[in-house]
């Protein structure tokens, strides 16, 4: 998709201009929350943006997004965890906007349920979603792109450290993918390929409006057991994101970056303050709060 005339207001990056400029960058799951607010921010870097995903009407939605903006993006319908797709999907990305410098494994998904209600089927597929999905992203790219030219990986993974009880089959995956980035980034650092991860706690994403029910109910309530007393908000992960894709992170590969407020660290035994001073970062000039954040009393929703 081409660029027009720049109509609205700039990503708000804390990264130089141009950063990526002469690049392709390709994140999957670009249709919505972090995914496409990584889009955003990759492409007013300069970055030539590959979107990917199920859903063509959404891709196209943040294609004329970062479109307007000024930026270029290009969509690929997708199901990543359809290995002969994905061999393909990526020779032709290739073939059409040369070598593909970075890859944010971005893309998944998952539904809340204890381990007794879980079946199989419903098993494989969040483990399908959350580890093999992405795991078949950075073999066909490296194989096919990255054994010659390096590049940066940067895979999504979730605050898996003190397990997930109620989402143990997305912990499962999470935590696999944690480990398969390890062991990536020691095989392929003689290629010049890195490969870190990033785990997000609770997030204020649109991610958040697919959850019905308890869990509906609930998410409101996240930011009471965060110390810093806010959800955390798309720039910040992006920001880690694009920190780790860029050449500033040159030496590092192999890591699991927690971006959670400290939640995951503390127990009940010590009390949080009633309040806190932390600001978010919103630099996402096009992010929308979660409905389910929304109140009549703050229009932030955090």
């Amino acid at each position: 998709m081409k660029a027009s005339v720049h109509q609205h207001p700039a990503y708000a990056s804390v990264f130089r201009p141009g950063l990526f400029s002469g690049q392709t960058v390709w994140v999957t799951g670009g249709g919505s929350g972090i995914g496409r607010c990584t889009a955003h921010e990759l492409a007013a870097l300069g970055a030539r943006v590959v979107i990917s995903g199920r859903k063509a009407e959404k891709l196209e939605r943040v294609a004329s997004e970062i479109a307007e903006d000024g930026g270029v993006c290009h969509t690929v319908t997708l199901d990543i965890r359809d290995e002969d797709a994905v061999r393909e999907a990526v020779a032709r990305v290739i073939a059409q906007h040369g070598p593909v410098a970075g890859l944010v494994n971005n893309a998944g998904g998952q539904f809340p349920a204890p381990l007794l209600a879980i079946s199989k089927k419903g098993f494989d597929a969040v483990v399908a979603n959350n580890l093999t999905g992405g795991f078949l992203m950075m073999r066909e790219l490296f194989n096919q792109c990255m054994q010659e030219r390096g590049g940066a990986i940067v895979n999504m993974t979730a605050d898996f450290r003190n397990g997930m009880p109620g989402m143990g089959h997305s912990g499962a995956a999470r935590a696999g993918m944690s480990n398969l980035t390890m062991t990536a980034a020691y095989e392929w650092a003689h290629a010049g390929v890195r490969v870190n991860a990033v785990a997000p706690g609770w997030i204020a994403s649109s991610g958040m409006d697919t959850y019905g029910g308890a869990m509906r109910a609930f998410l409101p309530k996240l930011k009471q057991h965060v110390p810093m007393r806010r959800m955390g908000v798309e720039a910040e992960v992006s920001a880690a994101i694009v920190f780790l894709l860029s050449p500033a992170a040159a030496f590092i590969s192999g890591v699991t970056v927690q971006i959670d407020g400290a939640a995951s660290l503390g127990s009940d035994i010590f009390p949080l303050g009633d309040e806190a001073r932390s600001t978010p970062f919103d630099g996402f000039h096009r992010a929308v709060v979660p409905a389910v954040l929304r109140t009549e009393d703050t229009a932030d929703g955090r």
